[in-house]
């Protein structure tokens, strides 16, 4: 089976507390379906974990206007550590994640009454945006886009894409454009002053052709990954000397089809699979197919191949994805109906 990217299914988010990140996210950027909710042990991520299966708590929120979601991830049986130092604009691994906005002056505002930290005026370059860090410690930019799926009177939509600091940009680019289709280069500058910080960087927004797109493609959108390169000091890893599930972004992970073809190209360019669940996962009301790789600086990227999703878990309604032509987006009404897992007050 030739392989297909569909999109950004989540972005992974260690935290302290799950509900208490997933209320914040649902109340004030929508974040309100809870597609599952599922307590187990890690047993597949032991690499990552120093060697011990760790019992984790994860929700699975996703925004209906369009884009991917959040999986908010906890540990249960230890405290999850930060970064020793602050984390730097260029660092190694996820620094931000973007969120799609339609409507930045208003969720400027919005974001402002809320006295979130860190709030960065509007940047109205190429890509309007501006960053601010949730009340967790995330940094997150609100990037200007106006992909819907599903309208609504909100003023973002959900995960865009990643801003991720790399140490070399040609070695980074080639990795995204071969195992995961980003071809196309949307802007490529070198700045200083970014971010509060004087060193200067090399700045690569890169995205998707999208030529062929299944599944849960037209939910999840178009994406864009900014890939930040600093020129003038060593970076360090976000995640040195911490576990995969510490506090942070833990990983960016993709919706695809055809996770053989994908983990034999993966050998072949010296990317090979570091965790694969081989033919199957349990998340408690969904399943798949799930693996992981690295980039070239070692942040972790997430593949899933989803096989059922809960559409009303009460009646034993769910969708099964196993047989379906991968080629095919599902039908808008039918992918609509995981509205119907809409949290609508604090858990």
């Amino acid at each position: 089976m030739v392989e297909i990217i569909n999109g950004i299914q989540q972005i992974g988010i260690g935290v302290l507390d799950v509900k208490k990140v997933f209320n914040w996210y649902r109340k004030h950027l929508n974040f309100d379906v809870l597609l599952f909710e599922d307590e187990a042990v890690a047993s597949l991520m032991t690499k990552y974990t120093n060697g011990k299966a760790e019992k984790r708590e994860a929700y699975l929120s996703l925004n209906m206007i369009g884009g991917g979601g959040l999986e908010i991830w906890q540990f249960k049986n230890r405290t999850p550590t930060a970064a020793i130092n602050p984390v730097k604009f260029g660092d190694l691994g996820i620094y931000a994640m973007k969120i799609r906005c339609n409507n930045l002056i208003a969720m400027h505002s919005y974001l402002r009454g809320l006295k979130v930290s860190d709030l960065s005026d509007i940047n109205q370059s190429f890509c309007p945006n501006f960053y601010f860090t949730d009340p967790f410690g995330n940094r997150v930019q609100m990037v200007e886009d106006h992909y819907v799926f599903s309208t609504q009177t909100t003023k973002n939509g959900g995960v865009l894409g990643a801003v991720i600091g790399v140490s070399d940009m040609e070695t980074a680019m080639k990795f995204y454009s071969t195992m995961l289709g980003y071809t196309t280069v949307a802007y490529d500058t070198v700045e200083t002053s970014v971010e509060n910080s004087k060193s200067t960087f090399r700045s690569v927004i890169i995205s998707q052709e999208r030529k062929s797109v299944g599944g849960f493609g037209d939910l999840l959108g178009p994406t864009q990954l900014e890939l930040i390169q600093v020129l003038d000091r060593t970076p360090v890893k976000i995640f040195k000397n911490r576990l995969w599930g510490d506090l942070g972004y833990i990983h960016l992970c993709f919706d695809i089809s055809g996770m053989s073809s994908i983990r034999e190209k993966a050998k072949l360019n010296g990317h090979a699979f570091t965790v694969d669940s081989a033919n199957s996962f349990d998340m408690g009301d969904a399943a798949g197919h799930f693996s992981y790789m690295e980039d070239p600086d070692g942040t972790l990227i997430e593949l899933v191949e989803t096989h059922k999703v809960p559409i009303l878990k009460s009646l034993g309604l769910y969708l099964n994805l196993k047989n379906r032509n991968p080629h095919k987006t599902l039908p808008k009404w039918l992918v609509k109906s995981l509205s119907l897992h809409r949290v609508k007050k604090d858990r």
